[in-house]
């Protein structure tokens, strides 16, 4: 990586701590030139506007994500196991990108109003057919229980996976991939079928 693209991640890491913090439509460019130490106008030398910083955070966080929920639906695994392995991939993204998730959760309603904003809303519909999806063919296998209200557990378990980044701290006591372990037995047990 170049210094140039090294310190644009840098302060982009510094924008979506402020944002996430903050909120988009409170958080001031010169909040962020102050957070990364230097003038607000050195900002526009990275960046155009604040909307092209949260752009960018968002963007590319959506596309990290997808790309690896795409790897779990292209390996054809059973429903179980394809839930357990996007439940994992979700907290590797708060690992990876807790500010993000957290801006995403709180304001990708109000922006997918605006039209650079769109894919948001595109993302969220995509979220909801691959969680879904899965939920219904495991109903459909005989994986989960047929009295399983697929749209209610889809939406339990998005809720209380992502809010995990309003607590979760990189570095912490678990991995991603324990606190995964630790949430998937207590949902899937209640939504498996018992043998």
């Amino acid at each position: 990586m170049s210094p140039s693209t090294t310190r644009r991640a840098e302060l982009l890491a510094v924008a979506a701590d402020v944002f996430a913090e903050q909120g988009y439509s409170a958080t001031t460019v010169r909040q962020i030139a102050d957070a990364a130490g230097m003038l607000a106008g050195s900002l526009y030398y990275h960046f155009d506007s604040k909307e092209s910083m949260l752009d960018e955070i968002l963007s590319g966080f959506l596309d990290e994500l997808w790309a690896g929920y795409d790897a779990v639906l292209e390996a054809d695994l059973a429903p179980r196991a394809t839930i357990e392995a996007l439940v994992t991939e979700s907290f590797r993204e708060i690992d990876r990108h807790r500010a993000a998730v957290a801006i995403y959760q709180k304001e990708s309603r109000q922006l997918s109003a605006h039209p650079r904003f769109a894919y948001l809303a595109a993302a969220q519909e995509k979220f909801e057919k691959t969680w879904l999806g899965t939920l219904e063919r495991g109903v459909a296998v005989h994986a989960f229980r047929a009295d399983l209200d697929a749209r209610l557990t889809y939406r339990f378990v998005r809720d209380t996976v992502w809010v995990a980044a309003s607590w979760y701290r990189p570095g912490g006591q678990h991995s991603p991939e324990e606190i995964a372990r630790q949430y998937l037995s207590m949902v899937l047990d209640g939504i498996a079928v018992q043998t």
